[in-house]
């Protein structure tokens, strides 16, 4: 164990945006800086989640209520919070998640309609005010976004939404980051996927400056 808390890096974006991309290669980085890294994602990360994974993204579940979807998003969050991520900083690793309480508010708020208010509710109880530290959101237009996805296989029940559901999503994600401009860091993802990573790298300058001190 440590006297010195883990710090909690979230990724954000729409459909194509390439967390996946980014993800290893800030894996790799922080790694490189003799970090202990845990690396998950949502929904999912502890074998409650990924059930409730499955749930979410079945492509036959057509008929799942949008007040359903929002519960199962927190019911894993607040299982992944409490197994995962709050241990793992409590003993002084880094966390880094794909997806965090943000997309909540992008894809069953402004996606799904759910009041913005419910979804605050939830987060206070769920998450137990553990916040990222930095969140990095990976900004692309929807046409370039899903037609990067599209080559990667079945679509998923999220996935087969409309244009206007991810626009509303990409207008959420982005009035966030303008509200929140110390968490978030907008990366263009348009970028090469080595300039996306840069930047990344970049933004998290200054935790690994407060770590090495």
């Amino acid at each position: 164990m440590t006297d010195r808390r883990g710090h909690f890096i979230s990724l954000e974006g729409g459909e194509g945006a390439g967390k996946s991309t980014l993800l290893a290669g800030l894996r790799a980085h922080i790694a490189g800086q003799g970090i202990e890294l845990v690396q998950t994602r949502e929904p999912g990360g502890t074998p409650v989640g990924e059930a409730v994974r499955a749930i979410v993204l079945d492509p036959h579940a057509r008929a799942m209520a949008a007040e359903t979807e929002l519960l199962l998003m927190f019911a894993s969050r607040a299982q992944l919070v409490r197994e995962t991520i709050a241990p793992a900083l409590a003993a002084g690793r880094w966390v880094l998640c794909d997806r965090y309480v943000d997309a909540s508010y992008a894809y069953q708020g402004a996606g799904r309609g759910q009041p913005l208010e419910r979804i605050a509710e939830l987060e206070r109880w769920a998450c137990a005010g553990l916040a990222p530290d930095l969140t990095l959101l990976l900004d692309l237009p929807v046409a370039t976004g899903r037609a990067r996805a599209a080559g990667r296989g079945e679509a998923d029940r999220i996935e087969t939404e409309a244009d206007a559901f991810f626009e509303r999503v990409r207008a959420s994600y982005r009035a966030r980051a303008a509200a929140e401009p110390r968490r978030f860091r907008l990366i263009d993802a348009g970028q090469s996927a080595e300039a996306v990573l840069q930047a990344a790298i970049a933004a998290l300058a200054p935790l690994l400056a407060g770590h090495a001190a």
